[in-house]
Formats: structure tokens, C-alpha cells, sequence
């Protein structure tokens, strides 16, 4: 085995390894193409969310004040999220028209041209309002991609998994969300530090969005290496791991789709209130540097990766729903406390981030594909990239803009107000689907 296999086959037990190379599956490789893909997907998300904070305000919205630059930017952010449905509706065609191979590279390279692109963005100051458009369509065509990015290894790899250990191999996907805003962060961390802030401003944030073009090269070929080869096509061909119409499989599963987008909605929510909001809000209105809170974000993404790895485990012991189960009230008792901290200085600031980012790994740990083994075989490939596209829209798009609008017009402990809400949204969906399921 490789060194590149070796890494994530100690996350794979010896049963469903055997089982897998025995259908001419490695699992060895299928975990590390996962990995990939999800940690390149993410680090392009957080390289646009930390620019969104740190760059975009002041380059694209300098006219409006710090406060609504962020909100103008925040707005900007959340409409990319009202695309990515729209782009698993374009790129599923594209799939059934002509393969996964080709749809994935289009996807790719979309987001790879888009993120470059936002590499270039001129500014107001350059081109007036056209820069808001510019960022915009970028930021739309960017989206779209990552509608069509989902290659359906978490689905392969979550069919492989023995009964007992489904917990486990459901959190493996999830492990790119943590990593990715490990790099993020500490890239955007080296560049502030090591340049004066007008360096910065003027071309270091351009950094990080071409470095994000590199890494999806890579992941386009590690990905592609899976993907196309004959014994995972045959694979996919034979568990009907296959693009549906997508109005043939809403009409289908709409129902299960509905609960499968509402059911992790505390996670997803937790998702940009440890992540995006928190650093807007504490270089609006208290006195922290950038440099020191992304080292803090960075260190409680740590925690977050060691929490999501004990998901895995607590999952296959007690099962995944009681996990989200619990974690939704814990995310409830959160929000009643925890945002205060932000305003309570470093160690405040660094409670609420470890906390938080604990939080986020139990429950973001087990949040995909909850409900998916409902989901007929036929249309669970299309109905699981549904989705996962739904649950961060209706959970996440909207949850940095709605945070710090709220929080800005009264105080920021109002914040626990949205993560409340998804946590009883996701009480509820869970309660209704173990409803459906003894019907």
C-alpha cells in the first residue's frame, strides 16, 4: 500500500476493508479521495467566507460603513447559496448525459477559473459597482461548481460500512470542513502577520485564492483517479449509484429529502456561528487583530477534528440520530450563554470558539446522510447531493448575515436565537423521522 493509501485506511475497520477489495474496491483509496475532495472543497469555501470578513468590505463596499460592508459582503455570500441546487440540477444532466468523469472536471475547473478569478477582482476604486457584479457572478458560478463536485464516494463509502460502524464512516467526509479551515485560516494568519496591513490589502489576500486553484488540481486528479477507473464505474453501476432526473427523484423522495435538509439544521447552523460570524463580529466591535483570532479559530478547528473523530465512535455505540439528538440540545444550552464570551476577551473569545468547535464536530460529525439509508437505492445518489445542497441553504446561506444584522441592532447574546431555532427544527425532523420509520 502506499504512503498516500496508508494515511485514512486506519479509519476503515479490517471487515469492510476485506469486503470492499473483495468487490474490487480499495477503501484504503476511497477514504483518502473523500478526504481530498471534501478538504479542497472546503478550503475554497473558507478562503472566500475569511475574504468576505477581512477584504471584501473594504474592497468592493468601501462607501458603506465597516458594519454594512460586512452585511453588503455577507449578502453577496449567502446568494452563492441559493446557486448550488441549481448547479446540482445542471451538472446531474451533465452526468447523465455524459459520465461523472466529465461532469466532475467541468465542475472543477469552474470553481478552480472562479476562485482564481477572485484572485484578480478589481476594486470600487477601479471599477465602481461593476466589482460588486464582478464578485457577484463569481461568486455564483463558484457555487454552482460546488453543486457539482459531489461525486458520490461518500455514498459508496457509506454503503460499505458494516452495520455497527456506520457512525464512523459517516464522519469521514465531514473531516474536510475542520481541515480546510485549518489551512485557510493559517494561511490568511501567515500573510497578515508577515505583511504590513496596506501589502496586505493591496495584494496579499489575492494569495490564498490562487493557492486554492492549485489544490484543486490536485484534488481533480486524485479524484479523478477513483472515479474513472473500471472497478469503481462497475461499483457505481452496480449499487445504482447512478444520476436520476432530478423532478423524478423529488417526486419520489421529496418527503425524506424534506426531513434529510431539516434534520442536521442545528449543525449546519453551528456550522457559520464558529466560523464566519464570530470573526466579523469581534473585529467590528471589539478590539482583537485578524492575526490573533483566525490562530484562536485555527486551534479550536483542532478540537474540532478530535470531536468529530469521537462521533465517529459515540455514533456507533449509541447511533447517529441520538447523537444529533443530544447535540441539538447541548447547541441549544450554547446558545443561551455562549455568545456573551465574545465580548469577554481572549479568553472569552477562545472558550466560546473551543466549545463551539466541540459542539460542531459531535453534531457535523454524524449530520450527513442521516436519513439517506430511507432514500430508495435508485435515487440515492441524486437525492443525497439534494440534499446536502438544501441543508446548507436553509441552515447555513442566510446564518452570518442574520447573526450579525441581529447582533449588531441588539447585542450579540440575540445570535443565540438562530442557533436555538435549529435546534429545535432538528429535534423536531429527527422526533417526525423515527415517527415515519415505526410507521
Amino acid at each position: 500500500m502506499s504512503a498516500e493509501s496508508a494515511a485514512p485506511s486506519a479509519v476503515l475497520s479490517s471487515g469492510a476493508e476485506a469486503s470492499a477489495q473483495h468487490s474490487g474496491v480499495n477503501p484504503a483509496d476511497l477514504a483518502t479521495g473523500v478526504i481530498i475532495g471534501r478538504t479542497s472543497e472546503y478550503f475554497d469555501f473558507f478562503v472566500y467566507a475569511i475574504a468576505s470578513v477581512l477584504v471584501f468590505p473594504k474592497w468592493v463596499f468601501p462607501y458603506a460603513s465597516p458594519l454594512n460592508g460586512t452585511l453588503l459582503s455577507f449578502v453577496v455570500f449567502a446568494v452563492g447559496f441559493l446557486a448550488r441546487p441549481v448547479g446540482d440540477a445542471l451538472f446531474l444532466t451533465v452526468e447523465r448525459a455524459f459520465g461523472r468523469g466529465v461532469k466532475l472536471t467541468i465542475a472543477l475547473f469552474l470553481m478552480g477559473a472562479c476562485t482564481v478569478s477572485l484572485g484578480f477582482l478589481p476594486g470600487y476604486a477601479q471599477v465602481g459597482w461593476v466589482s460588486a457584479l464582478i464578485l457577484t457572478i463569481l461568486r455564483i458560478g463558484q457555487c454552482m461548481a460546488f453543486g457539482g463536485v459531489w461525486d458520490g464516494l461518500p455514498s459508496l463509502l457509506a454503503i460499505y460500512a458494516p452495520e455497527k460502524q456506520r457512525g464512523w464512516y459517516a464522519m469521514i467526509p465531514q473531516l474536510g470542513a475542520p481541515l480546510g479551515l485549518i489551512v485557510a485560516s493559517g494561511l490568511f494568519a501567515y500573510f497578515i502577520s508577515y505583511l504590513t496591513p496596506q501589502d496586505f490589502y493591496d495584494w496579499g489576500w489575492r494569495y490564498p485564492f490562487f493557492v486554492a486553484f492549485a489544490i484543486n488540481v490536485v484534488a481533480l486528479f486524485a479524484r479523478l483517479r477513483i472515479v474513472v477507473t473500471p472497478e469503481y464505474r462497475e461499483q457505481f453501476e452496480a449499487l445504482e449509484l447512478q444520476a436520476a432526473p432530478v423532478l423524478e427523484t423529488i417526486e419520489a423522495e421529496g418527503r425524506n429529502i424534506i426531513i434529510g435538509v431539516f434534520a442536521p439544521l442545528a449543525s449546519f447552523a453551528m456550522f457559520h456561528m464558529v466560523t464566519v460570524f464570530p470573526l466579523s463580529w469581534v473585529l467590528l466591535f471589539t478590539n482583537q487583530t485578524a492575526e490573533k483570532f483566525l490562530i484562536i479559530e485555527l486551534i479550536a478547528a483542532i478540537f474540532g477534528v478530535i470531536a468529530m473523530v469521537a462521533s465517529g465512535l459515540i455514533a456507533n455505540r449509541i447511533g447517529r440520530t441520538r447523537v444529533l439528538s443530544i447535540t441539538a440540545a447541548a447547541i441549544a444550552a450554547f446558545s443561551g450563554f455562549a455568545p456573551q464570551l465574545l465580548n469577554t476577551g481572549d479568553a472569552g473569545e477562545t472558550a466560546y470558539m473551543v466549545i463551539g468547535f466541540i459542539l460542531l464536530g459531535l453534531s457535523f460529525g454524524q449530520a450527513s446522510g442521516t436519513v439517506a439509508s430511507n432514500f430508495a437505492q435508485i435515487y440515492r445518489y441524486t437525492a443525497s447531493a439534494l440534499t446536502s445542497d438544501l441543508a446548507w441553504l436553509f441552515g447555513a446561506g442566510f446564518a452570518p448575515y442574520v447573526a450579525l444584522a441581529v447582533s449588531s441592532r441588539f447585542g450579540v447574546m440575540s445570535s443565540g436565537g438562530y442557533l436555538l431555532s435549529g435546534a429545535i427544527v432538528t429535534v423536531l425532523a429527527l422526533a417526525i423521522n423515527r415517527q415515519l420509520e415505526v410507521d
